[in-house]
């Protein structure tokens, strides 16, 4: 990789770099929280209790179309705008989302077979573990990339508003419960400042009820530091406090 589109977040200009635009950081600190934590729910399931293996495959249905979801999104927008600054800087990136839309075909079908399964679901069960795992550290690896690779690139041939711009066409696209979806896991992800930052907008924003329940959510997936944190921040306290 060509060091000079990369970011260096140990330089001097790490001050400077947080303060850009960011593309990718909370979308994918919500992806990291879903990988992780279904990642660890599979692989606690016992695979003879139909209640919590039911619940299980679901969240792993979920963070496999949240991925579809994502990665069918930066390539229709984010991938262009790179390809426009700089030809070919994107083929890394694009060549991993081909190999994770198979990927993502390969674990449905690997859930499909445990679900009408009647025979050894331990089994099968741990092998959808290890390729589940295969897949999240393959998505870190990629993500990281993106983070500063592609970042990189586009910071270095588009100003903030540009990027600005390409964000709010990207959110344009995403289907309502689809963008919940990725809040409700995005908004606990995040750093306490980024939290109160986008709950500020989504109340200056959206309907009072979609706030509302977005709160109630994201109060049952905080401990009680970060709630009290959160709830003085939004009444009118220091976000940073």
């Amino acid at each position: 990789m060509d060091q000079s589109t990369t970011i260096r977040l140990d330089g001097s200009d790490l001050n400077e770099q947080l303060a850009r635009r960011d593309i990718y950081a909370g979308v994918h600190k919500a992806l990291r929280s879903l990988m992780a934590d279904t990642l660890t729910r599979i692989g606690r399931a016992d695979a003879e209790d139909p209640a919590e293996l039911s619940g299980a495959l679901a969240q792993l249905r979920l963070l496999l179309s949240m991925c579809r979801h994502h990665l069918q999104h930066e390539n229709r927008f984010v991938h262009p705008m790179i390809e426009a600054a700089r030809a070919g800087a994107s083929r890394q990136t694009a060549d991993d989302h081909d190999e994770h839309e198979q990927s993502i075909a390969a674990l449905v079908e690997m859930v499909d077979t445990l679900e009408r399964s009647i025979g050894p679901r331990p089994v099968l069960l741990y092998r959808l573990y290890l390729r589940l795992a295969r897949f999240v550290a393959e998505n870190f690896e990629h993500m990281e990339v993106e983070e500063t690779h592609n970042t990189a690139v586009l910071r270095a041939a588009y100003d903030d508003a540009q990027i600005g711009q390409m964000i709010e066409r990207l959110h344009a696209a995403i289907e309502p419960p689809v963008m919940a979806e990725f809040m409700r896991w995005m908004i606990p992800a995040v750093s306490h400042p980024e939290r109160v930052g986008m709950l500020t907008a989504i109340r200056n924003d959206a309907p009072a009820g979609v706030f509302d329940a977005l709160l109630a959510d994201v109060r049952s997936r905080l401990d009680a530091p970060a709630w009290q944190r959160l709830t003085q921040a939004l009444a009118g306290g220091n976000a940073a406090a």
